[in-house]
């Protein structure tokens, strides 16, 4: 019986190190990256900036998979039950992590409960912004103009995080934009150029390009100080309209269950590739301020933004159901 004893203790030993030895060979195929948002929004050009440094970082391809609509809730859901082994990622933006759970009554994941989080990517502020052919060049004149025009100023939101801050704003000036939904934050800058909607409050990456070009018009930054990418726009508090700090992040979250070890993994090369001179360059191009953050760090931020969007949203009676 010793022989076969000796066996089995070695079988055992075996059985137990393959865990071990599958995330030690972590990756070993492609890793995908849900954005839940249609290509050419913020979120997806960020994650694509990111991609060629993660996938030289990983030794694989990194592969981007958009699955828009629902204010992100498809892509968040799909990740939330995916397997926990490393190879299918959501890239999470303030809007589906901590807006939802405070517009919603109920979701089919929790930003707490179904999620490990990695490292935030980037911070950056809103853009209040209008068509560059509105008799309007400043904060004070959209107030104004919302107000003469109440059956037509509207305003484009493919977020929630979009959605809240504006409707906080219309809470600051007694204006009543009516919301038009669009599937990526790239769509509403194109529908504010294509003066399907009055104004856009927006996230800088899409927005970069045409305020460059001079198609868009950009009012106000959400930032508690200028911008340094955009230092000729006001803060919303010197435009006249205190109260209206939102500062935004962007980050990566795998499944809940992955292991730590995989996940230390993945913070690492984004903590590296965000502070990579390419990445940070162009990073600096649109107006985002890389962070590449611990998992705890991130985690801490969720919590305390989750509080103070469910008072906003409280406060407001935003019902997205």
């Amino acid at each position: 019986m010793k022989p076969l004893t000796l066996i089995l203790g070695a079988l055992a030993f075996l059985v137990a190190a393959i865990p071990a030895a599958a995330q030690d060979a972590y990756p070993s195929k492609p890793i995908r990256i849900v954005v839940g948002y249609s290509a050419g929004g913020g979120n997806d050009i960020i994650v694509r900036v990111m991609t060629p440094e993660l996938s030289k970082g990983l030794g694989q391809p990194v592969i981007v998979d958009n699955k828009p609509g629902a204010q992100s809730i498809i892509a968040a859901e799909l990740v939330a039950k995916s397997a926990p082994d490393g190879y299918t990622l959501l890239m999470g933006p303030s809007g589906p992590m901590t807006i939802n759970p405070a517009t919603y009554s109920k979701l089919p994941y929790s930003p707490t409960r179904d999620f490990a989080p990695i490292s935030m990517i980037c911070s950056f502020p809103l853009l209040v912004t209008v068509n560059a052919q509105l008799p309007i060049r400043n904060m004070r004149e959209l107030i104004d103009y919302a107000k003469k025009h109440p059956g037509s100023a509207n305003y484009a939101s493919s977020a929630g995080i979009f959605q809240v801050t504006t409707e906080l704003f219309k809470q600051r000036t007694g204006t009543q934009f009516v919301m038009i939904p669009y599937k990526s934050s790239g769509e509403s800058v194109q529908a504010v150029i294509a003066g399907q909607v009055t104004m856009t409050i927006v996230d800088p990456p899409p927005a970069t390009g045409p305020l460059k070009a001079g198609t868009l018009r950009g009012l106000a930054v959400t930032s508690p100080r200028r911008h340094p990418s955009w230092p000729d726009l006001p803060t919303m508090a010197e435009a006249g309209v205190p109260d209206m700090e939102v500062p935004v992040w962007t980050a990566l979250f795998a499944p809940a269950k992955t292991p730590p070890a995989i996940v230390a993994r993945l913070q690492k090369e984004v903590a590296r590739v965000v502070h990579s001179p390419e990445v940070k360059e162009r990073f600096a191009a649109m107006g985002l301020d890389p962070v590449g953050s611990t998992s705890e760090e991130l985690g801490r931020v969720v919590a305390r933004d989750l509080e103070k969007y469910i008072a906003v949203a409280k406060a407001a009676n935003i019902k997205n159901d």
